[in-house]
C-alpha cells in the first residue's frame, strides 16, 4: 500500500477514530488510547505506542500514519511571539503564530493555502489561493506548537491554551475540515481546549455562520473593519454579496443561540489612517453595533509593500476607542505583536504554488461556492 493512501489518524475526531479501529477489526477503545498518544504525548511513531499490542503496532504502520506539515522555519520574536512557515502537500506554505500572554498560550491557525477574500489590507489576500488545508494540517499545527516546546512534565498542561482561527484564509469556506478540527481541539481525547477559549474569524460568510451555529459551540469574531456598504466593499470584497445588514442578522443569530454569559461576538476593526479611523466612523460605527452582544477590538494596520494604506496615528485610535467606550460599547487596541518576524495581524504570507490565479477569477470562485453551499443549507 503507498504511503499516499495510508489513513492519517491526526485528522481523525474520535468519533472517526473509533469507526477506524472497527474496520481494522479492533475494539473502540482502541480510538481512546491512540487518540492519547497522538494528541497528549505527541508521539507520531506507532512503535513507541507501548501499551498496544506488537501486532497492533505493526498493523497500523502498514494501513495507517501520523502525518505533519513539514516546519521549513521558526522565528523567535523580541517580545517572545514564534512564527512558524509549513509546508504543506502540493508544495504550498502556511504561517502559524504563538502569542504567550503570561499563563495564556494563543496559537493563531491557519485554515487555507493562501485566501480568496482578498481583503484589501491584508498581505494573505495578495498572495493569492491554492486549497483548503486538511483537518490532519489544520490540527497539526497545534501538534507541532506543543511540540516545539520540548517535553512536558505534566501532559494536563499544554502550553497552547487559546485557539485563534485566524491566520491564513477564510475557515467559513473550508467549513467540514476547519469543524472537525474543531472538534479535536475541544474533545479530551485531544486537546480539551475549552469553547471559549476557541474562537473563529470569519470574514462574513452568512450561510455559513448560520450552519456553524447548529453545529458547534466556539467563540465567534468577524472581521468587519467599516461601518458602512460603502467602504466595506472597498475593504471586504465579501460585502458585495453579504452586506451588513445580512451580517449583522446572522451575528444576531449566533449570539442569541449561545449561553447568555458567553454570546458576545468580537468585530475586529483595522484602523487605517484617514480610511476608517475619523470620527465620523466611530459615529456610525457606534449607531451600527448599538444594543448588541458585541466588543470592538481596534487593530493597528500592519504595513506591508504596496498596500497602499498607513497605520492610523496614535491620537486616532485613541479617540476612537474612547468615544466608543464612552458610549456603551466594549472596545480594546491590540497590542502589536510579532511584527519584528512579520507575524503580526494581516502579515501573514506563506506561499502559494501559482500566484497568478487570483482577483476575479477568485473572487468569481467565492461567490460562487458561499451560494453553492447556503443552497445546500
Amino acid at each position: 500500500m503507498r504511503r499516499n493512501e495510508k489513513v492519517n489518524l491526526m485528522g481523525l475526531t474520535f468519533e472517526q477514530m473509533e469507526a477506524f479501529c472497527l474496520s481494522i477489526g479492533e475494539k473502540k477503545f482502541r480510538a481512546q488510547q491512540l487518540m492519547k498518544w497522538i494528541h497528549h504525548q505527541q508521539v507520531d511513531d506507532f512503535s513507541q505506542m507501548t501499551d498496544l499490542s506488537k501486532s497492533l503496532r505493526e498493523k497500523l504502520a502498514e494501513i495507517a500514519e501520523v502525518r505533519l506539515p513539514r516546519v521549513i522555519t521558526e522565528n523567535i520574536s523580541r517580545d517572545g511571539t514564534r512564527k512558524w512557515a509549513l509546508e504543506v502537500e502540493g508544495g504550498g506554505a502556511v504561517e502559524m503564530v504563538f502569542i504567550p500572554d503570561g499563563r495564556r498560550g494563543t496559537l493563531c491557525v491557519s485554515s487555507q493555502v493562501g485566501c480568496a477574500v482578498d481583503c484589501s489590507f491584508c498581505s494573505t489576500g495578495k498572495q493569492g489561493f491554492q486549497r483548503d488545508l486538511t483537518t490532519a494540517e489544520i490540527v497539526g499545527q497545534i501538534w507541532l506548537a506543543g511540540k516545539s516546546f520540548g517535553p512536558r512534565k505534566n501532559l494536563g498542561q499544554h502550553p497552547v491554551t487559546n485557539v485563534v482561527m485566524m491566520g491564513m484564509g477564510e475557515p467559513l469556506l473550508n467549513y467540514d475540515n476547519v469543524v472537525d478540527a474543531m472538534r479535536i481541539m475541544l474533545d479530551n481525547y485531544g486537546y480539551g481546549i475549552s469553547k471559549r477559549r476557541i474562537t473563529l474569524s470569519t470574514s462574513g460568510v452568512v450561510p455559513m455562520m448560520d450552519k456553524l451555529r447548529e453545529d458547534i459551540d466556539v467563540s465567534l469574531a468577524v472581521s468587519l473593519h467599516a461601518p458602512n456598504d460603502e467602504l466595506r466593499n472597498e475593504l471586504v470584497p465579501l460585502n458585495r454579496k453579504y452586506p451588513l445588514a445580512e451580517l449583522l442578522a446572522a451575528c444576531d443569530r449566533y449570539s442569541a443561540s449561545r449561553t447568555h454569559k458567553h454570546n458576545t461576538i468580537t468585530m475586529e476593526y483595522v484602523m487605517l489612517r484617514g480610511v476608517n479611523d475619523q470620527h465620523k466612523h466611530a459615529v456610525e460605527l457606534e449607531r451600527l453595533l448599538r444594543g448588541r452582544p458585541v466588543k470592538v477590538n481596534l487593530i493597528p494596520f500592519n504595513p506591508f509593500p504596496h498596500s497602499g494604506y498607513e497605520t492610523s496615528k496614535r491620537q486616532d485610535v485613541l479617540a476612537f476607542h474612547k468615544y466608543l467606550n464612552d458610549r456603551g460599547v466594549v472596545t480594546t487596541v491590540r497590542t502589536t505583536r510579532g511584527d519584528d518576524i512579520d507575524a503580526a495581524c494581516g502579515q501573514l504570507v506563506g506561499a502559494v504554488k501559482d500566484r497568478t490565479r487570483r482577483n476575479e477569477r477568485w473572487q468569481k470562485s467565492i461567490f460562487l461556492r458561499t451560494e453553492q453551499q447556503g443552497s445546500a443549507l
